[in-house]
């Protein structure tokens, strides 16, 4: 597996975030992959973690799918499917993998599951490829493979 560089200040991924969720990403055998266990400070309801917070993270395993292989994205639309709750300090695992290149638009599916696999949480999503200066842009700060 290999580890994928993070966005420092990222409310998801950046280890510098004061207030994020600090989830280290992997890649391995074509798909994003991570380990989320939810604390008390992002609860919904009592218990359970709110679903922004699982649409983030579905956001996030499915655009670091495609910054795995080198390509920097934009989100353009992402559909969430919530199956059933997520506990907190219940450990979740993610997975995110392309389905389809297009061009300018990558499409991506991405889910959310317990240890016993469990559906938690499924996702579609559509991802825009970012080109010159905004490449650059989004580049910066971050140490990645390059592909056009």
């Amino acid at each position: 597996m290999k580890t994928i560089p993070n966005y420092p200040h990222c409310f998801v991924c950046g280890d510098k975030n004061k207030i994020g969720l600090k989830v280290a990403f992997f890649f391995n055998e074509g798909k994003a992959k991570a380990q989320y266990t939810p604390t008390r400070e992002f609860e919904g309801y009592k218990d359970i973690l709110h679903g922004g917070i699982l649409s983030a993270l579905l956001d996030e395993v499915m655009i670091y799918s495609i910054i795995a292989q080198g390509i920097i994205t934009v989100t353009v639309q992402i559909e969430v499917k919530f199956k059933k709750p997520a506990k907190i300090g219940e450990t979740l695992f993610l997975e995110g993998q392309i389905t389809e290149d297009k061009g300018k638009i990558l499409l991506t599916e991405g889910k959310i599951f317990k240890q016993d696999g469990t559906i938690i949480a499924e996702s579609k999503g559509k991802f825009f490829r970012a080109e010159g200066e905004k490449k650059k842009e989004l580049e910066a700060n971050r140490d990645l493979p390059t592909k056009s």
